[in-house]
């Protein structure tokens, strides 16, 4: 009896000695050898998995960066910094980014806008917008300050004064998130040093902007008269500033009759009239 369970013990321990040779034979056969620099690369990045590299996740973008899928400086959210590190991780020179931010082409707030009616429904600009008009503001451009575009940022950049998301650069990191959910297309990406903006994004006519929005480009064309430097246009009755021109002479900011146009000081603010 004890012989059988002697040989039944030595049985299985040679069968565990064999199993085991041959795992760890496999595991060396079939690794999948994992880049180095996939983990610095990791390293470098600031893990909020905010998607505006384009990839679901920080460790997907660092496999992307490493294997050349994807540029060294392509997460908005570290910016220069996190550029400047994968850069040197990839054996590459990093050419200066330019740092840029999100900002809402509207100064909408209570004071200057005319509303058809009173919303009281689910919180979400995407559903407000479904409504007659596009919403209750008299402006079917205009922002809507139902925080949709505040909900989804990760880096607390957003807030809602009197009814309009409000940016603030210094915590933005223009991973274009809140660009993507606003159903107005109210969100713009743009260099953070060209402080000059149009806050507004109305493409009626002049007279019909007056009637809905004190603060509304007209698109006069006055501003553009007067850009020393051909930096502005006029398209579809809406003023756009040529950023790659702009040398914040602050000339249309002064000259605007509507005060539409604004110079953004730490932090985009909307002021009434």
């Amino acid at each position: 009896m004890l012989q059988s369970v002697l040989i039944q013990v030595a049985s299985v321990g040679a069968l565990a000695v064999v199993f085991g040779a041959l795992l760890g034979f496999s595991a060396r056969k079939f690794a999948v050898k994992v880049d180095p620099r996939v983990e610095k690369v990791f390293e470098s990045l600031p893990k909020v998995n905010c998607g505006g590299c384009g990839f679901a996740n920080c460790a997907l973008f660092a496999e992307a960066v490493a294997t050349e899928k994807a540029g060294y400086n392509g997460c908005s959210a570290g910016g220069p910094a996190a550029a400047s590190e994968i850069a040197k991780t990839m054996g590459v020179d990093a050419i200066a980014m330019e740092r840029k931010v999100a900002f809402v082409k509207c100064n909408g707030v209570d004071v200057n806008v005319k509303r058809n009616y009173i919303y009281d429904g689910p919180q979400s600009c995407i559903a407000a917008s479904q409504l007659a008009n596009g919403g209750n503001k008299a402006c079917t451009y205009g922002c809507m300050g139902l925080a949709s575009c505040k909900n989804v940022c990760a880096f607390d950049a957003i807030r809602i004064v009197d009814k309009v998301s409000v940016i603030d650069p210094k915590k933005c990191t223009a991973c274009g998130k809140c660009v993507t959910i606003c159903p107005k297309g109210l969100i713009e990406i743009v260099p953070e040093k060209s402080a000059v903006r149009v806050m507004c994004n109305s493409k009626d006519p002049g007279k019909i902007v007056r009637e809905n929005c004190r603060a509304g480009c007209i698109g006069c064309g006055i501003c553009k008269k007067v850009c020393p430097e051909d930096a502005i246009e006029v398209e579809n009755n809406l003023a756009k500033i040529n950023y790659d021109k702009c040398t914040l002479c602050m000339t249309c900011v002064g000259k605007c009759p509507v005060k539409a146009i604004h110079v953004a000081s730490g932090s985009l603010s909307v002021t009434s009239r």
